[in-house]
């Protein structure tokens, strides 16, 4: 049985989903979030897996359900289901990726000296960032990739953009912090720092600001996620987080 805390953090993330969805298809085993709005966001336009489901039977799920788009996205939110779907997905075209749920462990630290920013404050270092993560894109996926963040206010009770700025003020490293107070469940998301600012301290304060802001609203259960084979699961280890459960993401163009 997964633990009460993956419990919760499950519940969390199927929750926010579909909040955040512009429009929701159920589906066998799961459900489908779609957003026209930002057509070329894969996050808002994917697949949900988190019960039994035919593994056979899912990639023809996700071509009449994402069919319209230039991607597929499957999300599995449970190890036994990802391994049954796997065989069939990758023989279908699709690449599978882990990534760790990681839960906040330690003691809140003090200090954290980044801000509540808009996202006014973030479009220039966003776009700038996506531009190098994804070279190739045009200008309409940078403004979806930009733009989408504002469905994100819909995911959660509470939805904060917290920013460290240089002494010139530009927000040089950044993340999303949504809050469940009622559930006392926080999600920290795409913590990025400017590749122009790395190692001056800009992430920790970013970090630490989100941990103290959640731990104010009553949040006792604070996450990230982490790619399982990427090197920021271990920054993130240093700082109190470990990982208690895994989601699983398979992708085709």
């Amino acid at each position: 049985m997964p633990s009460p805390e993956l419990q919760r953090i499950t519940a969390f993330l199927t929750d926010f989903a579909r909040r955040q969805a512009e429009r929701v298809v159920e589906l066998p085993g799961g459900f489908a979030v779609l957003d026209d709005t930002f057509a070329r966001s894969r996050a808002n336009n994917q697949i949900f897996i988190g019960a039994a489901v035919d593994p056979g039977a899912l990639p023809a799920v996700a071509e009449e359900t994402l069919g319209h788009l230039n991607h597929r996205m499957i999300s599995v939110l449970d190890d036994g289901i990802a391994a049954a779907c796997a065989e069939p997905l990758i023989r279908a075209g699709y690449t599978h990726s882990t990534y760790l749920l990681m839960l906040h462990a330690g003691p809140v630290p003090t200090g954290g000296s980044a801000e509540e920013v808009d996202l006014d404050a973030l479009r220039a270092p966003l776009a700038r960032q996506w531009r190098e993560f994804l070279p190739d894109v045009d200008d309409e996926a940078v403004r979806h990739l930009v733009d989408r963040r504002e469905a994100r206010r819909r995911g959660a009770d509470i939805v904060r953009f917290i920013g460290a700025r240089t002494e010139e003020g530009e927000v040089a490293s950044w993340a999303d912090l949504y809050l469940d107070p009622r559930t006392g469940t926080a999600q920290i998301e795409d913590l990025v720092t400017s590749k122009a600012h790395l190692g001056r301290g800009h992430a920790d304060a970013v970090l630490t600001t989100a941990l103290r802001s959640a731990s104010a609203e009553g949040c006792g259960t604070r996450f990230l996620s982490a790619a399982e084979e990427d090197w920021p699961r271990h920054w993130y280890e240093r700082r109190g987080f470990s990982a208690t459960g895994r989601t699983h993401c398979f992708e085709r163009d």
